[in-house]
């Protein structure tokens, strides 16, 4: 999926509900809030605006910008604050712990090749999904989310389509805690309208999202489930309207796109 319109979302801090108890190491839940505190938006900071962002003190914020600059985290000119390189470790280490990936990109370039169109895989958080692995076409394209990108499940393919492995409950639930804004003229902004293109993504195994999330974009999805068939990732293909239609890309696409999906479910089950 691309996108000129979105960029990379923060992650959600723990919601105010949760209680520390003895278990709980206030100090370490801080320093990710710190590390969470950055973003496209705010690549460079200051200390001021790092306290400001997490609710520190300058003082409490200075000690984990020195703590995460002493262990290569962060770096700083002696006024801003930016992250290293290095961070990526912390989400290299989910990746590289899950064989779904590995057993996914050989079987995404398959699909790519068959249809000439970029395909992803995402998983759910919250109420956002975050892209986990990208096989993209050599077509030039206007921006390309890359891994770790995050965007909101209520109006993309791959979203609905997770979120079908949800209660109706829990659906309703994440919609209306997340802001639904409309991204296009064709965004669904009611719960309840979105909740019914979830039940039918249940229903029919798949979801096609048109220009929902961008003008001119349209994109496909079906899931990739675990041995009892939970919905656990999916995996979409898209493109432009003026190039792929939605009823071209139907009709084209989603058998290759399911056939991809269920052969990545199978070889996860055998892993």
């Amino acid at each position: 999926m691309n996108s000129t319109v979105t960029t990379p979302r923060p992650a959600q801090a723990p919601t105010a509900d949760l209680r520390p108890g003895d278990a709980y190491v206030q100090s370490f839940a801080r320093g990710l809030e710190v590390i969470r505190s950055f973003s496209a938006a705010a690549p460079h900071q200051t200390l001021t605006e790092v306290a400001g962002r997490t609710g520190l003190t300058r003082a409490g914020a200075r000690r984990i910008l020195l703590t995460l600059q002493t262990l290569g985290y962060v770096e700083s000119d002696g006024k801003l604050f930016t992250l290293t390189p290095r961070i990526l470790d912390l989400g290299f280490a989910y990746l590289s712990s899950m064989p779904m990936w590995n057993v996914a990109e050989p079987v995404m370039e398959t699909l790519v090749e068959q249809v000439k169109e970029s395909c992803s895989a995402a998983v759910l958080e919250g109420a956002d999904i975050v892209y986990v692995l990208r096989v993209s076409t050599r077509k030039i394209m206007r921006n390309t989310l890359g891994i770790g990108s995050r965007l909101p499940a209520y109006c993309t393919s791959m979203g609905r389509m997770l979120l079908a492995g949800l209660s109706d409950e829990e659906v309703l639930r994440l919609l209306r805690e997340a802001p639904l804004e409309p991204r296009t003229r064709h965004t669904l902004v009611d719960p309840q309208a979105v909740l019914a293109k979830v039940q039918q993504a249940r229903r029919q195994g798949w979801c096609l999202v048109n220009q929902e999330l961008e003008e001119g974009l349209v994109s496909m999805a079906a899931p990739v489930v675990n041995r009892a068939g939970r919905i656990i990732a999916s995996i979409n293909i898209s493109g432009q309207v003026n190039r792929t239609s939605p009823r071209v890309m139907q009709e084209t696409m989603l058998e290759p796109l399911r056939e991809a999906a269920q052969e990545i479910s199978r070889r996860l089950a055998g892993a």
